[in-house]
C-alpha cells in the first residue's frame, strides 16, 4: 500500500518516473479523452478546508482514470457531531479504494494513514505539507523549461519563491523536493514575519543549495528562472491580525511593470487562489503559466492516483 503524506518519501526515480507518466496520461487524454483502468474503483475526497483546484484535480483525474468519486466535507458529515478523524478515516475504509485527505492540522495525514487500511493522500494539512502540489509543480518546470537544474551548463537555475513563505505548505514541499536535483539556487523574498521557517532553510542549506534572501523585488526578479508567487495566507492569522494580513499582501505585487524586469524566458507561478499578489493584466504574459500549472495538475494527478492504486 503506497501512502502519499510527504515529499522526504520520494526519490529522484519515483519523481521522474512520475513525470514520464504524468507526460503519458497529458498524451492519451489528448487523444482519447480517457485512461480506463481505474474501472470499479472509487476515490473519496475528505475536505475539512475549502479547495478548487486540488479538489476538482484529483476527481476529474479520477473521472478521466474510469473511477468514481465520493466527496464529503467535513460539515455534511459527523465530524460535526464530534467524530474523530481515525474513526471517520476507518468507516471510509469501507466504501473507498483511496482517501485524499485536506486538514488544517500538520501532521493529520499521517494520523489517517495510522489507521488506514486504504492508500490516504495528503492534499494539504495546515501548514505543513501539500506534496501532490509540489510534483506537480516540478513537472510543471520540467515541461515549461526542458531541464531542472539550468539548460546552460554550470548555471544554476534560480527560483524565486515569493509571499507568505511561513504558512506556506506548497513552497516547504516544492522546496524539499527540488532538493533531488543538482545545480538549483533559492531565492526568497517576504514580508517580515513571514520568512522561510529557519529548520528548513537548515534542512535545504544540508542538501547543498545555495538560498538568499532579497528585500528589492525588482532585483530579485531580474535574475530569477522560475518566479513561484504564494498569496498570504490570512486563514493562518489570528481575528485580531486580520487586518496585518491584507495589509501585508499588498506589500509585494507582480504587475506587468515588475515583469518587465524578469528574464524573457523565465516562467511566472502561482499554486492559486490569488488575492493581490499577481494584477489580472499579468494574464496575458505569455510567461505566466500558471492556469496551465492547473491543467498540468490533472495528469500529475492521474499518474499519482495510478501510482498508488492500481497494484
Amino acid at each position: 500500500m503506497k501512502h502519499i503524506l510527504d515529499v522526504s518519501q520520494f526519490t529522484r526515480k519515483m519523481v521522474d518516473s512520475l513525470i514520464h507518466n504524468a507526460h503519458k496520461m497529458k498524451t492519451i487524454i489528448s487523444s482519447r479523452g480517457i485512461y480506463d483502468v481505474m474501472h470499479g474503483r472509487t476515490l473519496i475526497s475528505l475536505y475539512y478546508e475549502p479547495s478548487t483546484r486540488t479538489m476538482c484535480s484529483f476527481q476529474s483525474a479520477m473521472i478521466k482514470l474510469g473511477g468514481n468519486n465520493i466527496f464529503i466535507a467535513d460539515k455534511h458529515s459527523s465530524v460535526e457531531k464530534g467524530e474523530s478523524l481515525e474513526d471517520t478515516i476507518k468507516t471510509l475504509n469501507c466504501y473507498g479504494s483511496a482517501i485524499v485527505l485536506r486538514h488544517p492540522v500538520k501532521g493529520s495525514s499521517q494520523i489517517a494513514a495510522a489507521v488506514s487500511d486504504v492508500p490516504i493522500i495528503n492534499a494539504g494539512d495546515g501548514n505543513g505539507e501539500h506534496p501532490t502540489q509540489a510534483l506537480l509543480d516540478v513537472y510543471t518546470i520540467y515541461s515549461e523549461l526542458g531541464d531542472i537544474g539550468g539548460k546552460v551548463p554550470y548555471l544554476p537555475m534560480r527560483i524565486l519563491f515569493m509571499g507568505d513563505l511561513k504558512n506556506s505548505r506548497t513552497i516547504h514541499s516544492l522546496t524539499q523536493l527540488l532538493c533531488l536535483y543538482d545545480n538549483l539556487e533559492f531565492i526568497y523574498i517576504s514580508p517580515k514575519g513571514l520568512e522561510m521557517p529557519s529548520e528548513l532553510v537548515e534542512k535545504i542549506n544540508s542538501c547543498g543549495i545555495k538560498q538568499t534572501s532579497h528585500y528589492h523585488l525588482l532585483e530579485a526578479v531580474s535574475i530569477a528562472d522560475v518566479l513561484y508567487v504564494t498569496r498570504i495566507q490570512k486563514e493562518r492569522f489570528t481575528s485580531e491580525n486580520a487586518e496585518d494580513a491584507r495589509n501585508l499582501s499588498m506589500q509585494y505585487q507582480i504587475t506587468p511593470k515588475i515583469m518587465g524586469y524578469a528574464k524573457p524566458n523565465a516562467i511566472l507561478m502561482h499554486p492559486f487562489p490569488r488575492n493581490h499578489e499577481i494584477t489580472c493584466d499579468v494574464d496575458t504574459d505569455p510567461r505566466a503559466v500558471y492556469f496551465k500549472q492547473m491543467q498540468y495538475g490533472l495528469y500529475m494527478r492521474m499518474a499519482i492516483l495510478e501510482w498508488v492504486m492500481k497494484y
